[in-house]
């Protein structure tokens, strides 16, 4: 997210984009402790999750936290505040039982973001200071998210992925027949006035 967003030279789009998604946390917790069968709700999409959307913002006000320069943190806290309380109280509506978190942000997984990150002109700090504050704020919210995930059978997302795939709305089932049709036409392109 922060590959598409972060590097935007005017600051109040992130904000709005926290801001945003601090309202969509908040519904999302008063929704789901209200109906709790909420929860089990799946997207028609099998890549997409509301364990994966919560996971993905926690981690990117994480990063915004610890130390993007020239990206303001404070908007990010108050995201971060509100879907970490998500992430707790949801863990209890859906009866997560804690097994301790798979740390996926470990030093090696932070050099990449931290590399990830500079391709795209941004820099998030190198010193221990901030290393030891990324490692404080996911501590305070990924066994929470990974218990809901297992717990739901939606998995977590992994900091970075391996292999880039289209976005959903690039893509469909019919693709591949489109483009192939459109191939066979291009040679015999007539042009029709359509009115």
């Amino acid at each position: 997210m922060l590959n598409r967003l972060g590097c935007c030279p005017n600051q109040t789009v992130l904000d709005q984009v926290f801001r945003d998604w601090e309202r969509w946390s908040a519904d999302l917790l008063a929704n789901h402790l209200s109906y709790p069968v909420l929860s089990f709700f799946r997207s028609q999409h099998s890549n997409q999750s509301w364990v994966a959307a919560l996971t993905v913002m926690l981690d990117v006000t994480s990063l915004v936290i610890a130390g993007i320069e020239g990206i303001r943190p404070e908007q990010a806290k108050l995201t971060f505040a509100i879907a970490r309380h998500a992430a707790v109280d949801l863990s209890q509506v859906v009866n997560a039982k804690y097994l301790g978190a798979d740390h996926r942000m470990t030093p090696e997984v932070l050099e990449r973001v931290r590399n990830k990150l500079a391709d795209s002109g941004m820099q998030l700090r190198r010193d221990e200071k901030a290393n030891q504050k990324m490692a404080k704020l996911t501590s305070l919210y990924e066994a929470y998210v990974e218990a809901v995930g297992r717990n739901l059978l939606m998995p977590v997302p992994p900091w970075i992925l391996e292999e880039r795939k289209p976005d959903n709305w690039q893509r469909g089932p019919w693709d591949k027949l489109i483009q192939q049709k459109g191939l066979e036409n291009a040679a015999s392109v007539v042009v029709d006035d359509h009115f």
